[in-house]
């Protein structure tokens, strides 16, 4: 079929107006909205699902971290750290002894698990508290500027059709730079992303009927048969397939390559291969003495997804600056997560630790779309290479550089100025006022 135009005018119903509005209900989004109410600006946080907590809920990728350096310092607070503290106030966090020194390359010692439906309860509390307006099940389709305020009409899609809402400043963290780019902001991506994960849960078998050799001949048999493809598991050279999803309490290590996780079209291929990928690895496991009455007791409802697209920014952060420590002369706030790349073309990990003694840094330059005067990003599609991204880009960075984000919106809204006018000095004691660590 030839490409088609479709024109059409439909009456939209304005509904409110808002100083903010947040796109993204996840970690970061939730932190930036909960940052700018609490300063008394009056915000919306728009998010697709029904269930905020983004990847730690509907992902089920709820072991957040890094809070803490391997040696014990704390370098993240603020209200991400306060999320995690009334989570386990409520009995839905293990918070573990931080001052235990872990062995590089075991940095999941530090990652905290959280029951995800009391996080999200939390999530819902701290953000009605603040005043922000949840707008669940919606997504934007439209953003454009009103010539007689010069504030930006907000285009929403939700279940009872489309509404608009007029708003000052943006925040994009949607993760994707989704906003940004519908506002035509630059964006860059890499050719070749890092895989998502599709986190399931299996029981029913017995493990110490599964004979390892056996595992291992009968993986064998299966790969060269093509029923079974090698991201679909876990496979350090000393053990046979699957051996550590299984002894690992049923847990999963999969990898969902070549996606785009940036557009409905490309999460969907996200999800369907996703689910085929699980539904190889639980026709396999079933053919194992020992597995025969294996079951899929818990599937996340979202492939998570690690890498998508990032915003051009003021600033851009390297993967050498991250690793060195360097410190940005406007930096807001910390991150300590080793450079973590997956592999888009088979099940390994690249892992590189930061050397003791060195934290990386996030500059507020980095969440202002180059150009921008309206619009902030914050989370995993903030400015930086594909090395920096991926260690900047897991749930504590994201809920710092979010409180950033939020605060820096709060600011600008209250003074009337550009994102880019927010004067650094007093973003970082708006941030030390609301709890966050920031770089001297």
């Amino acid at each position: 079929m030839d490409s088609q135009v479709l024109q059409y005018t439909a009456e939209i119903r304005m509904v409110d107006e808002y100083d903010i509005v947040v796109f993204g209900g996840g970690p970061t989004g939730c932190t930036a909205a909960i940052q700018a109410g609490r300063e008394g600006a009056r915000v919306a946080l728009v998010e697709k699902n029904g269930m905020l907590g983004g990847t730690t809920t509907v992902a089920s990728v709820n072991f957040p971290g890094l809070f803490h350096t391997r040696l014990g310092r704390q370098i993240i607070r603020g209200i991400g750290w306060e999320m995690i503290e009334e989570t386990e106030a409520r009995g839905g966090a293990r918070l573990q002894d931080f001052s235990i020194p872990y062995e590089p390359k075991q940095h999941p010692k530090h990652h905290i698990w959280l029951n995800r439906f009391i996080y999200a309860t939390v999530l819902d509390d701290f953000c009605l508290a603040a005043g922000v307006q949840l707008r669940l099940h919606e997504m934007p389709v439209d953003i454009r500027i009103d010539k007689e305020s010069g504030k930006h009409i907000v285009v929403l899609a939700g279940k009872s059709g489309l509404s608009a809402v007029r708003a000052g400043k943006l925040i994009d963290a949607t993760g994707d730079a989704n906003v940004a780019g519908m506002m035509g902001y630059a964006t860059e991506q890499e050719e070749h992303v890092q895989p998502g994960t599709l986190i399931y849960h299996m029981t029913g078998y017995e493990l110490g009927q599964v004979d390892k050799a056996e595992l291992r001949r009968l993986a064998g048999e299966a790969l060269a048969a093509g029923t079974l493809l090698g991201t679909d598991f876990c496979n350090p050279r000393e053990e046979p397939p699957f051996w550590r999803e299984l002894e690992g309490a049923g847990g999963n290590r999969n990898h969902i390559a070549g996606i785009d996780g940036s557009t409905s079209e490309g999460k969907t291929q996200a999800e369907l291969k996703g689910r085929a990928a699980l539904l190889r690895a639980y026709k396999f496991l079933r053919t194992v003495p020992g597995c025969e009455n294996l079951e899929i007791d818990y599937v996340a409802s979202e492939c998570g997804i690690r890498e998508t697209k990032r915003v051009v920014g003021e600033r851009r952060i390297s993967g050498l600056q991250y690793k060195t420590g360097f410190r940005w002369p406007d930096a807001v706030c910390y991150s300590y997560y080793p450079i973590d790349i997956h592999q888009h073309d088979n099940n390994s990990i690249d892992i590189r630790p930061l050397e003791d003694g060195i934290v990386a840094s996030v500059p507020y330059g980095a969440l202002i779309p180059q150009g921008s005067d309206h619009l902030l990003t914050a989370g995993r599609c903030i400015s930086g290479d594909s090395e920096a991204h991926s260690a900047y880009r897991v749930q504590a960075s994201s809920m710092a550089t979010g409180q950033a984000a939020g605060a820096a919106a709060a600011l600008a809204v209250r003074q009337g100025i550009s994102v880019r006018e927010v004067d650094i000095g007093e973003l970082r004691e708006m941030l030390v006022k609301h709890g966050a660590i920031v770089p001297d």
